[in-house]
């Protein structure tokens, strides 16, 4: 703790490059198809983002695999287990080599880390936080909360190598299921809780400038007035009591979130996250797929070494379980949503609202997805809070009685009065009062005198300071 308070000292004394508004007007409230194409086409293009996309593609392509031949659906077609159990070691090895691999890439970039997080100089802190915290802001203590994230994921690339020991070292009859539960537990479940514990430690929040600039020591109070209030300019009032966007059910009100629903349901899912401020899209992304589908590989490989049927269905049937309650994943960021935003909450579990979230997510997954995502279309997110713009009425102006106006009400707000007799307008006025050959009417007692006016002397002239 006393290494911790040393070096948050030092962070302190760094100040913050930029700070990201989260405003729901920079993000787009519906998905443009164009500028994701062009963005996609230009990411491509990429020579790492091009290396990435494959390793994805065949990790997708030996996983299926895998998935068919462990849940039977190759049976026709391999009817002899000596087949499926070589089709299983084949893209078993397949995978544990493309995992080492990606292991081996990002080790380096983690060792980097570490050394700087040892050695936390100002340009170091600089650096970490772009990587590990919201926005790149100042976060409390968050020397301790970096190392901490930094370590899980040493210990992903760590167990990924004890994984591929034993797959390369020993024969599959020979391997020890213990040791191979443990490293995959320990690979898998690393990352998942990094990604955890950065969205829910002090790393994934937003802070207001006046905080940020009380924790580094220094105020600056007409930023931070003009960032928490910024929505008064912007036409924008909070909703005091917002509600759901339709029912759970009415998931083909919006025929095109309907269909990402359901068959993009991992990515709509991060997508909505961060545009309502609860952290990075492809975290979630990740972190979600890991829950509903590491307890069926887990389960699967660790039967691979059991020769009884029975005991190896029920270690599949029981991996199938358990993916389906990684749907409380979901569950539990919408509970989040819910008391953040102060959202009507459901209560026919036995009245728990938190317990009749989760049921919705178990039961009804892609209907829950929908309901959120049309709760944050209907509004604006401005400052963690629901809001709507109010249209601003333009002021009524009479005209004077010289125009011989007459306001029509029939003209609607913001139009100009109507002038009945169509000739007196100020224009003309003015055009007939200031011309050489038309003489004003005077008061009584003036008649035909002119009025000569003189200049003041340059005396009495002050030039003000």
């Amino acid at each position: 703790m006393k290494m911790a308070e040393q070096r948050d000292e030092v962070s302190r004394s760094v100040k913050t490059s930029s700070i990201r508004e989260r405003i729901s007007g920079v993000l787009h409230r519906k998905i443009d198809w164009t500028s994701l194409a062009n963005m996609g086409k230009e990411w491509i293009r990429n020579p790492i983002n091009m290396a990435l996309f494959l390793w994805i593609l065949a990790v997708a392509v030996s996983g299926a695999i895998l998935f068919m031949v462990m849940t039977g659906m190759l049976n026709h077609a391999l009817p002899k287990k000596s087949e499926r159990d070589a089709w299983f070691e084949v893209n078993n090895q397949i995978l544990n080599g493309l995992f080492t691999l990606m292991c081996l890439y990002q080790h380096p970039k983690r060792f980097y880390h570490l050394v700087l997080l040892c050695r936390w100089g100002r340009d170091d802190v600089a650096k970490l936080r772009k990587v590990y915290c919201k926005n790149g802001s100042y976060k409390p203590h968050e020397w301790m909360h970096v190392m901490v994230v930094v370590l899980l994921l040493h210990l992903n690339c760590f167990a990924q190598y004890a994984l591929c020991g034993l797959n390369v070292g020993y024969r599959r009859s020979e391997r020890p299921p213990i040791g191979v539960a443990v490293c995959i537990s320990a690979a898998i479940g690393a990352p998942a809780a990094a990604a955890l514990y950065t969205m829910l430690s002090p790393l994934g929040r937003d802070y207001d400038d006046d905080e940020e600039n009380q924790l580094q020591g220094s105020v600056n109070s007409r930023v931070s007035l003009e960032r928490r209030y910024s929505f008064a300019s912007n036409g924008m009032v909070p909703v005091s009591d917002p509600q759901w966007s339709g029912g759970v059910l009415d998931i083909w009100d919006d025929i095109s979130l309907a269909y990402l629903s359901l068959f993009c349901t991992f990515c709509v899912f991060g997508w909505n996250m961060e545009r309502v401020g609860f952290g990075n899209m492809y975290v979630h992304i990740a972190t979600f797929i890991l829950f509903c589908l590491a307890p069926f590989f887990i389960f699967t490989l660790a039967a691979v070494n059991i020769d009884d049927e029975t005991v190896r269905e029920a270690l599949g049937v029981s991996g199938i379980l358990l993916c389906v309650f990684g749907l409380l994943y979901g569950g539990f960021w919408r509970i989040q949503m819910r008391k953040r935003f102060k959202l009507p909450s459901y209560k026919f579990c036995f009245g728990n609202a938190a317990v009749a979230d989760c049921t919705l997510w178990l039961f009804c997954c892609w209907c829950s997805l929908a309901q959120e995502v049309r709760t944050a279309d209907s509004y604006e997110i401005v400052e963690d809070k629901f809001c709507q713009r109010v249209q601003q009425e333009k002021s009524l102006v009479s005209p004077l009685p010289r125009e011989d106006g007459v306001f029509d009400p029939k003209v609607g707000i913001g139009s100009s009065p109507r002038n009945v007799s169509g000739a007196n307008t100020p224009s003309r006025f003015w055009k007939e009062v200031h011309s050489p050959n038309v003489q004003t009417p005077r008061g009584n007692g003036e008649g035909n005198s002119q009025v000569v006016l003189t200049p003041p002397s340059p005396l009495s002239i002050r030039r003000e300071a």
